[in-house]
C-alpha cells in the first residue's frame, strides 16, 4: 500500500502477499478448449505505432504517478489581503509599505488630520520664536571658559522656557493626530473607508487616557535621565564630569529600552480600550522576545523620516535666509542673527509639508507593528479576516477596528 499522496502507478504488479488481499488480478482468457488464448494473427504492420511525444515518462517504483498540472501553485495559498497589508506575519518592508499605502489610499482623511495638526503646531512654534524666545546673547571673547559655559546654559534655559507653550501646543496636537491616525490605520487594515468625523467620534473618548499615557512616559524618561545626570553634576570636578558622562550614557540606554518596551502601549490603549497601566503591561507582553526587531524597524523608520525632513527643510531654510534680508546680512557680518517674519513663514511652510507626510508614516509603523505582533502571538489574522467579512472565516463581528 502506498501512503504518499497522489495517484499510484496503475497496473503495477502487486507486492508479495497481496494476491489474496482483495485486489483483482487480471488472468489470461481461455478459449473453448480451456487453453490460453493466443494473439490474433491480424497484427498491425511494424512501424505504424509510436508513443506520444508529450507523454510524461512513467515514474520510478515508489514514486507518485503523473506530473502536476500546468499553471498550478502547489503549497500554501496566499494570505488574504482585504486592506493595506496581507493578513499574516509581516516583514519590515511590508510594514513600511502598509504605512505608505494608508497615506495614499486614505489621503483625504489623513491629510485633513496631519495638515491641520501641522499648521497649528507651526503657528505656535513661529509665535513662540518671534515673541517668547529671547535673542541669543553675545559671548564675550575675553570671558573664561566657565563664564562662557554659564552664558550658554542661561541662553539654553531661556530658550526652553520661551518654547514651553509652543511645545505644549505641539504635544497636544500630535496627541490628537496620533489618536485619529490610529483609528484610520486600523480601518485601513480591514479595507474599510473612514471619514474624519467617524475617526474623531471613535478616538475622542480615549484622548484623556492617551494624554495620561504620554505624560507618564515623559515623566519616566525625565526621572531616569535625572538619576543618571544629577549625581555627577552635584560632585563637580573631573570626577563629576566622568560620572556625568557615564551616567548620561546609561540613562540614554535605559530610556531607549523603556520606550521600545512601551512602544505599543498607545495602539493597545486606543484599539483594545485598556487603561494606562494595562496598556503598558500589554505593550511589554507583546514586545517581549521581539525587542531588537521592533527597535530596528523603529530606528530605520526614524532615520528615513529624518532624511525626508532634511530634504524638505534644507531648501526651505535656504529660501528663507535668502528672502530675509536682515537675517542674511547678520550671517554675512558674523553678528548675532535675528530672523524676521519672512524666514519664519517660509520655514514654517516647509515644516507643514514635512509633518503632513511624516506623521502618518510614523503612526502607521507603530500601529502595524502592534498588528504584526498580535498576528504572530495571538492569530489576530483570523479575527481580522472575520471582521473584514472574508468568506470562509465565520460570521462577521460587529466591529470596524483591529482591537475591537
Amino acid at each position: 500500500m502506498n501512503d504518499t499522496p497522489g495517484w499510484t502507478s496503475p497496473g503495477s504488479a502487486p507486492s508479495d502477499g497481496q494476491e489474496g488481499s482483495g485486489v483483482p488480478v487480471p488472468s489470461a482468457p481461455a478459449d473453448a478448449n480451456g487453453s490460453a488464448a493466443q494473439w490474433s494473427k491480424d497484427q498491425p504492420p511494424a512501424g505504424q505505432w509510436s508513443p506520444p511525444t508529450d507523454r510524461t515518462p512513467p515514474p520510478a517504483p515508489g514514486q507518485n504517478w503523473g506530473a502536476p498540472p500546468p499553471n498550478v501553485n502547489w503549497g500554501k495559498p496566499p494570505a488574504a489581503k482585504p486592506g493595506v497589508i496581507p493578513l499574516r506575519p509581516l516583514g519590515m518592508g511590508e510594514i513600511l509599505d502598509g504605512a505608505v499605502k494608508t497615506l495614499r489610499s486614505y489621503w483625504r482623511t489623513v491629510l485633513a488630520i496631519t495638515v491641520t495638526v501641522a499648521v497649528i503646531s507651526q503657528i505656535a512654534d513661529i509665535l513662540a520664536q518671534k515673541y517668547l524666545v529671547p535673542a541669543a546673547p553675545e559671548v564675550n571673547a575675553d570671558a573664561t571658559p566657565a563664564e562662557q559655559l554659564e552664558q550658554s546654559l542661561d541662553s539654553a534655559q531661556a530658550s526652553l522656557i520661551g518654547l514651553g507653550p509652543a511645545l505644549l501646543v505641539t504635544m497636544m496636537a500630535s496627541l490628537v493626530s496620533a489618536a485619529l491616525l490610529t483609528v484610520v490605520i486600523s480601518r485601513a487594515v480591514l479595507g474599510r473607508p473612514v471619514s474624519l468625523g467617524s475617526a474623531w467620534q471613535e478616538a475622542r473618548p480615549r484622548l484623556l487616557q492617551l494624554l495620561g499615557l504620554t505624560l507618564l512616559l515623559a515623566a519616566m524618561s525625565v526621572a531616569i535621565m535625572s538619576v543618571g545626570l544629577v549625581p555627577g553634576l552635584l560632585i563637580g570636578g573631573a570626577a563629576g564630569v566622568a560620572l556625568t558622562v557615564v551616567g548620561g550614557l546609561g540613562a540614554i540606554v535605559a530610556v531607549v529600552w523603556l520606550m521600545i518596551r512601551f512602544n505599543l502601549a498607545s495602539p493597545a490603549l486606543m484599539l483594545e480600550r485598556r487603561g494606562v497601566v494595562q496598556s503598558l503591561k500589554r505593550s511589554a507582553k507583546l514586545v517581549q522576545g521581539s525587542w531588537w526587531r521592533i527597535f530596528g524597524i523603529t530606528l530605520l523608520t526614524q532615520l528615513l523620516i529624518f532624511l525626508f525632513a532634511m530634504i524638505i527643510a534644507i531648501p526651505f531654510t535656504i529660501i528663507g535666509i535668502a528672502v530675509d534680508g536682515e537675517g542674511f546680512s547678520g550671517l554675512l557680518s558674523g553678528t548675532a542673527t535675528t530672523f524676521g517674519w519672512p524666514f519664519l513663514i517660509v520655514t514654517g511652510i516647509g515644516g507643514v509639508i514635512t509633518s503632513a507626510v511624516t506623521y502618518p508614516i510614523s503612526a502607521g509603523v507603530t500601529v502595524l507593528l502592534y498588528v504584526d505582533q498580535r498576528i504572530r502571538r495571538e492569530a489576530l489574522d483570523l479575527e481580522l479576516a472575520r471582521a473584514a467579512g472574508l468568506p470562509g472565516y465565520g460570521p462577521t463581528p460587529g466591529t470596524d477596528t483591529v482591537g475591537g
